[in-house]
């Protein structure tokens, strides 16, 4: 009977995926995103450990959204006083707070623990195509 290993987190291999954001939908972007953060494509893939990949996104402000999210779409967050619930367009994150913008929404796909705050800070984006990792991208070769 074989049994099914469990790895610990020091024995954790992560790697560096760059995906390029140009032309393709945002949602479909984020979902891989989430799936490589969390480490579910892995077969050594445990629940409670991080065993995910390190993300960059470049080219961020140039993702496609279908329908009429950029102009109907709207973030809000609340402080927990009365009266300062404040809100923000889709079209405006894109353009002004792109990185804040990926963050929110990948966060809302990784578990909701200490997990999952210690998967989104391996996620990196770029509303460009320059990103300062190309050393970790070649340290292989």
């Amino acid at each position: 009977m074989k049994m099914t290993s469990v790895v610990k987190p020091h024995e954790v291999e992560r790697d560096w995926v760059l995906i390029d954001a140009e032309g393709k939908t945002f949602g479909r972007i984020l979902t891989e995103v989430a799936t490589l953060l969390r480490g579910k494509h892995k077969p050594s893939f445990t629940p409670n450990v991080d065993c995910g990949d390190y993300v960059v996104i470049i080219n961020a402000k140039k993702a496609v959204f279908s329908g009429a999210k950029l102009d109907d779409k709207e973030y809000f967050r609340h402080s927990g006083y009365f009266g300062s619930t404040k809100s923000n367009k889709l079209s405006d994150m894109l353009e002004n707070h792109t990185e804040k913008l990926y963050m929110i929404a990948v966060r809302g796909m990784l578990p909701k623990t200490k997990l999952g705050k210690q998967m989104i800070k391996k996620l990196k984006v770029y509303g460009g195509s320059e990103h300062p990792h190309t050393a970790q991208f070649n340290k292989g070769k």
